[in-house]
């Protein structure tokens, strides 16, 4: 289970490289504007796919160990409300206090500026990429990884060719700069959602995705969000340090920001990783919590851990040895 899923989030993990490889092509300062929102961008990721993402995946798969196929339907729109919700809050935030926000981490004349740029077109847009999450994490909790993979594997197909088109144009295609790269990534996950939808309203899926007749009960919040919040600390707790970090080297200029902004997407590159054994261990642990089993559960939970450990260790021990 967790193999196509660790390759599927290393691919995409890899093509964040290969759009930052194009952006650069712009010049130093709009690397530098990607960079400033970057920790931003990925704070949410990480909240949407992996807090919780992770609350998703858990409360239903939990739901469907117990044989709760009710609320199981029940969490998934449940977590769509959670998704509209968090991204309502991510949008309003960044384009009312961005400016701030990418100014006191260094930001300045073209750099700020190209972040602002990139910034508000994503974040306009957030909606998308917490659904996409969200929708995903429903998916996966109900044992299914392969779609997950097929739907984002497809994805990047498209994303990787469309973002040097909108970067920098071509024939009828006008070059839309720093906010091509950021509308290649909202249609992306526009895409994205739209194939996780019309799957969970099919019958092919486990449970069944309808809006119409499903009352919000507070206990089938409380399932994601016990989980879901304190994953969330977790994931402010690394981005904000690059935040940090990437406002002490600001001080240094637009090429110091850029250079540690394309440095620290290898920590962000473990974080997928990890997240792509997390996935099916989440689906495991809370199906067989959910039927009772918990020895089984526990000792699926540190054979996963040791396995994520090792992976983490081979790239970091990667990275020191061969560093160009």
């Amino acid at each position: 289970m967790a193999v196509p899923n660790v390759l599927v989030m290393v691919a995409q993990a890899g093509a964040g490289l290969i759009e930052t490889w194009f952006i650069g092509k712009l010049g130093t300062d709009a690397l530098a504007g990607v960079a400033l929102v970057f920790p931003v961008l990925m704070t949410m990721q990480m909240m949407s796919a992996g807090a919780m993402g992770g609350g998703i995946a858990s409360a239903i798969a939990r739901a469907l160990g117990a044989r709760r196929r009710e609320d199981a339907n029940a969490l998934a729109v449940h977590a769509l409300v959670l998704a509209l919700a968090f991204s309502v809050l991510f949008t309003l935030g960044l384009l009312w206090w961005g400016a701030p926000l990418y100014r006191q981490m260094g930001g300045s004349g073209a750099s700020l500026e190209a972040a602002l740029t990139y910034s508000n077109w994503l974040f306009a847009g957030s909606v998308l990429i917490w659904l996409f999450n969200s929708l995903a994490a429903v998916v996966r909790g109900t044992g299914n990884m392969a779609l997950p993979a097929v739907v984002t594997c497809g994805g990047l197909l498209v994303l990787v060719p469309l973002s040097p088109l909108l970067i920098f144009g071509w024939g009828p295609v006008p070059a839309y700069g720093i906010a091509g790269g950021a509308i290649a990534i909202l249609v992306y996950y526009a895409l994205g959602t739209l194939a996780f939808a019309f799957y969970l309203r099919s019958p092919a899926s486990l449970l069944r995705l309808a809006l119409g007749g499903v009352g919000l009960r507070w206990p089938l919040f409380r399932d994601i969000l016990r989980v879901g919040l304190v994953a969330t600390v977790s994931s402010l707790a690394t981005n904000l340090t690059i935040g940090v970090t990437t406002a002490l080297v600001g001080s240094n200029g637009p090429a110091a920001i850029a250079g540690y902004g394309t440095a620290s997407r290898l920590e962000y590159l473990l974080v997928p990783l990890v997240f792509g054994l997390g996935a099916p261990l989440v689906a495991m642990v809370g199906t067989c919590i959910g039927a009772g089993q918990r020895e089984r559960a526990l000792r699926a939970t540190w054979i996963g851990a040791a396995i994520a450990g090792l992976l983490c260790e081979a790239v970091g021990l990667a990275a020191a040895l061969f560093p160009l």
